[in-house]
């Protein structure tokens, strides 16, 4: 047996002794309420709570931001922590906030509830993602509910188009110019041009949409456009969550590695049909998908052989492609 799993297996041993003990019990409870998370809450994230001291006169004040304590929590108690305590209070936060997502979920047919998926890399200034805010800006005017993995990008692209239904074209150029000063995340500026885009553009519609982003990547700030936000420790929970959720449909721009994964976790789950039905693939610009990155050529190839079905797999270029595939779909049809 290998020395990891025997730790494991005593810190598991020591987590039952710790609830079948007073004291021991008693002393968990005193952990939970001393880490800088609620591990009980009943609500959803916002970014108002997460970057709670954060000045855009005074950049510094990140640091000082509940999103950034419960981070370097995060690295210093150990990113894959056995800590029976912190194991503990991890795991009874991300069920509480599964929990309050799936009382938000509620709200929408599944059917209407659409992912965009692509790399955190996605400068601001690229064709990409002004594409991907205005998918997300027409389908959340359409009624539909616009989730992705609620950091920088492709994902943070998700959000400002939903934060922006029902305002103008112009309005959206406006937006963007102002984020174009700090195109990605890694940028000074990032997330001071993003509260001056809140500032500039307040939020007064009944428009929501809804982030899933993770500690674990914590490195990456969470978008403060979105309206609601499920953070959770987990990232395989928040990677299974996104996928499962996006029940009509889900809409991938470029990426890299983490997209890549989304793609073929998403193709066994179609393939099996674990959730009653497909849900469709889109794949957004056909020079990426087909020839640099040719993951579409292989997915035909796999339907082809029969080694995966069920699959619905589009390869398309214009934003109209994109809303007519979407709007088109009819589920188990």
């Amino acid at each position: 047996m290998s020395d990891a799993k025997e730790l494991y297996i005593e810190q598991i041993g020591l987590l039952k002794h710790a609830i079948r003990t007073r004291s021991s019990c008693a002393e968990m409870i005193e952990y939970m309420r001393n880490v800088p998370y609620n591990v009980g809450r009943t609500d959803l994230y916002t970014t108002d709570e997460l970057f709670d001291v954060f000045d855009v006169r005074h950049p510094e004040t990140f640091e000082q931001c509940m999103d950034t304590r419960v981070y370097r929590h995060v690295v210093n108690t150990g990113k894959q922590t056995c800590a029976p305590f912190e194991l503990a209070a991890r795991s009874l936060h991300d069920l509480c906030m599964r929990m309050a997502m799936e009382g938000f979920l509620n709200n929408y047919e599944r059917s209407r509830i659409i992912g965009i998926m692509g790399g955190h890399a996605l400068s601001r200034t690229s064709q990409a993602y002004r594409q991907a805010v205005d998918v997300s800006k027409r389908l959340t005017e359409d009624k539909h509910l616009m989730i992705s993995g609620g950091g920088p990008g492709a994902m943070e692209a998700t959000h400002l188009g939903a934060w922006m239904a029902g305002r103008t074209d112009a309005e959206v150029d406006e937006a963007i110019e102002i984020l174009s000063a700090a195109p990605t995340f890694e940028d000074e500026g990032w997330l001071r041009q993003a509260f001056r885009v809140c500032e500039r553009f307040p939020n007064k519609t009944k428009y929501e949409s809804l982030a899933i982003p993770t500690w674990f990547y914590g490195h990456e700030p969470p978008c403060v456009f979105a309206t609601r936000i499920a953070k959770l420790f987990e990232n395989s929970i928040r990677e299974d969550t996104l996928l499962t959720e996006a029940y009509g449909g889900l809409i991938f721009f470029e990426g890299s590695a983490g997209t890549l994964q989304e793609i073929f976790q998403e193709a066994v789950q179609d393939h099996y049909v674990s959730l009653g039905y497909p849900s469709p693939m889109l794949f957004v610009n056909r020079e990426f998908w087909a020839k640099q990155v040719p993951v579409v050529p292989f997915i035909q190839h796999m339907l082809e052989n029969g080694r995966y079905k069920n699959l619905l797999v589009s390869l398309v270029d214009t934003t109209d492609e994109i809303l007519y595939s979407i709007r088109e779909f009819k589920p188990g049809a």
